[in-house]
């Protein structure tokens, strides 16, 4: 699909999960069971400032556990949703700082305005953009980015990073929850993927993604975190034959939810977060591996 055909897909598939949230809504503290949940997504209950309202069950990490966010920081959210990890960040940088919400999907704009309603935070607010071309936020906007399983769904990747290496201030740095693989993915895979929105449609082979970050201009780049995501063998019955099947099984390849940290530093300069050493553009080792049987595709 081009990008813009991929684009129309995204908002159509992801407005409606965002209306049928509103839809399903039954009081002003709870709402109804949805089947919205992603084996894929992480437990936030025992996160602070967790608005269950806000988390529609759609990530594939908890970015802002090694986001380093401050009291007082801006923080810009990438395909924020319904708002989950932006309430959880303003949660943190308090009532000094700032958090800004960016969606190009204007359903779940609306939803994030309405659980931001009900939370009456001043300090929060949600734009509707696409993450490569961010035309509200100017050059060194935020300390710390944040984004859970979307930049996946970005059909150019290389403008997003650039995107947020821009609207960075020098010195701040991203923490991303995404999806990314190692091996060779089989095509008939890729084809199952697209019909799984916010999964493993667009993603990235694991060393193709981290060059791009570093093409972008990030330093002392970390895969914080690492789970395996296995899909369940009734996904691939329902769009495979038996003989499609084994082959897909028989694959060198794994699909990997990775949580990833970067600085934007200038040349030359160091990084507290890396102890005081200068920052490298090479990858630094995994600090944290998570694998799991469990888990599969949206």
């Amino acid at each position: 699909m081009n990008s813009e055909k991929i684009k129309t897909t995204i908002k159509a598939s992801y407005g409606a999960i965002a209306q049928k949230q509103s839809d399903s809504c039954c009081s002003e503290k709870a709402c109804c069971e949805t089947d919205l949940v992603s084996p894929m997504s992480l437990d936030y209950k025992a996160v602070e400032g967790y608005e269950p309202e806000a988390d529609l069950a759609l990530g594939c990490g908890i970015p802002t556990e090694i986001a380093q966010i401050q009291v007082g920081d801006t923080v810009v959210d990438l395909g924020s949703g319904a708002g989950n990890d932006v309430f959880i960040a303003r949660s943190i940088v308090g009532e000094t700082g700032r958090v800004i919400g960016i969606d190009m999907t204007p359903e779940m704009i609306q939803l994030a305005h309405k659980n931001q309603a009900k939370l009456g935070y001043q300090n929060v607010e949600f734009l509707q953009e696409e993450i490569e071309n961010m035309q509200s936020l100017a050059d060194e906007t935020a300390d710390v980015v944040i984004s859970n399983c979307v930049m996946n769904l970005v059909p150019n990747k290389e403008k997003a990073f650039q995107e947020i290496f821009r609207v960075l201030k020098m010195g701040g740095h991203f923490s991303i929850s995404d999806i990314v693989y190692t091996g060779s993915l089989p095509p008939k895979f890729l084809e199952i993927a697209e019909m799984y929105v916010g999964c493993v449609a667009g993603a990235t082979e694991k060393g193709k993604y981290l060059g791009i970050v570093k093409e972008a201009g990030f330093k002392n780049i970390q895969s914080k975190k690492e789970r395996v995501i296995n899909i369940p063998d009734e996904v691939l019955a329902t769009y495979l034959s038996p003989e499609e099947q084994a082959q897909v099984k028989t694959a060198s390849f794994q699909v990997l939810s990775i949580t990833l940290y970067a600085d934007k530093v200038a040349e030359g300069a160091c990084c507290e977060s890396d102890g005081g050493s200068c920052c490298g553009s090479e990858v630094a080792p995994v600090l944290q591996i998570e694998t799991t049987g469990e888990g599969g595709c949206c």
